[in-house]
């Protein structure tokens, strides 16, 4: 196994990851940034982002994830593509290892390695992607502006998106899968008490239509009944949670019940000494492309403190492969 000494190590990419790469480029931290199982992160999936700053006309999520890298390269970002499948940060420094077969010691460590929305698991789904199918209302719901849609979900969030829906769409239906909801009483009666609201109870979806540019509408089945039938709509939600991409760090960070990293309030420092995070893999409330960037440059800025604090004395050596 090859072996290297690194100052800081991003592990993800994504708003999150590049701009900490940009900052700490920035202070001369010679950042090395391995891009994961998705270059760009979840945004790469989505065709027209209109809501993050500096982009009057909008622009596509993979162009947008091209220009951080581009940015981030240019002052001086070690941009790699691999996949970190191990960590050790037991001892220091922290170790990594890259593909199973390439070892890096950090000094300091960012983790930027985002979620990854739960689907159903339909054919439609990866189909039209972006194409009318999405599982973000707060990012896509703009574009579906007095045009009705379908949303699956029976929790707090999945309630707050059908709420977010229903200020902009002619008519939202909501698919619940049991004969009640998870969410809390005041988020399920928020819902209840929206007029353009629809709820169906025991209705889960056998397929969403579309003819492979858009959506159409969505077949739905009363799981009770077996009753079979079809939505007239152009957008379909899903909203059944998100996994944060936080299981290679389990044994060494501390994390909430559904494993996002839990970060010290007002930082982005984790309870291990020398290890960061930032975007999504922290972040289950807002989940959008500008908090999380915020947070990448956060981690950055802790990072570039504690290596100056730390003024540790690190003998480099040249990357082998």
């Amino acid at each position: 196994m090859t072996k290297e000494k690194v100052e800081v190590l991003i592990i993800g990419s994504g708003p999150a990851g590049y701009t900490a790469a940009v900052y700490a480029a920035r202070a001369n931290l010679k950042p090395v940034l391995y891009q994961g199982i998705q270059p760009g992160g979840q945004l790469t999936t989505t065709t027209d982002v209109e809501n993050y700053p500096g982009y009057p006309e909008g622009v596509t999520g993979p162009e947008m994830m091209i220009d951080f890298q581009k940015q981030a390269e240019r002052f001086g970002t070690d941009v790699r593509f691999g996949m970190v499948t191990k960590v050790d940060f037991s001892s220091y420094p922290l170790k990594a290892v890259v593909d199973d077969e390439h070892e890096i010691e950090a000094l300091s460590v960012i983790i930027s390695t985002g979620a990854s929305a739960k689907w159903l698991g339909l054919p439609a789904e990866e189909r039209l992607n972006g194409k009318g199918v999405s599982a973000c209302a707060v990012c896509d719901g703009f574009f579906y502006r007095n045009q009705e849609v379908v949303i699956v979900g029976a929790g707090d969030s999945a309630c707050e998106e059908a709420h977010y829906l229903s200020k902009l769409c002619e008519k939202v239906t909501m698919l619940v899968r049991r004969d009640e909801f998870r969410a809390s009483k005041i988020m399920a009666n928020r819902v209840k008490n929206t007029k353009n609201i629809e709820i169906l109870y025991n209705t889960e979806t056998e397929e969403v239509l579309g003819d492979g540019q858009v959506v159409t509408g969505v077949r739905v089945f009363n799981n009770q009944t077996n009753e079979k039938w079809e939505i007239p709509a152009t957008g379909f939600f899903v909203a059944i949670g998100h996994k944060p991409n936080t299981d290679i760090f389990k044994e060494y960070l501390k994390m909430d019940e559904t494993g996002y990293i839990i970060n010290k309030p007002g930082t982005a420092k984790t309870d291990v000494e020398g290890v960061f995070v930032s975007g999504d893999a922290s972040d289950h409330v807002y989940r959008q492309a500008v908090t999380a960037a915020g947070t990448g440059c956060m981690a950055a800025l802790d990072a570039e403190r504690y290596l100056a604090a730390k003024d540790a004395d690190f003998e480099f050596v040249t990357p082998q492969y």
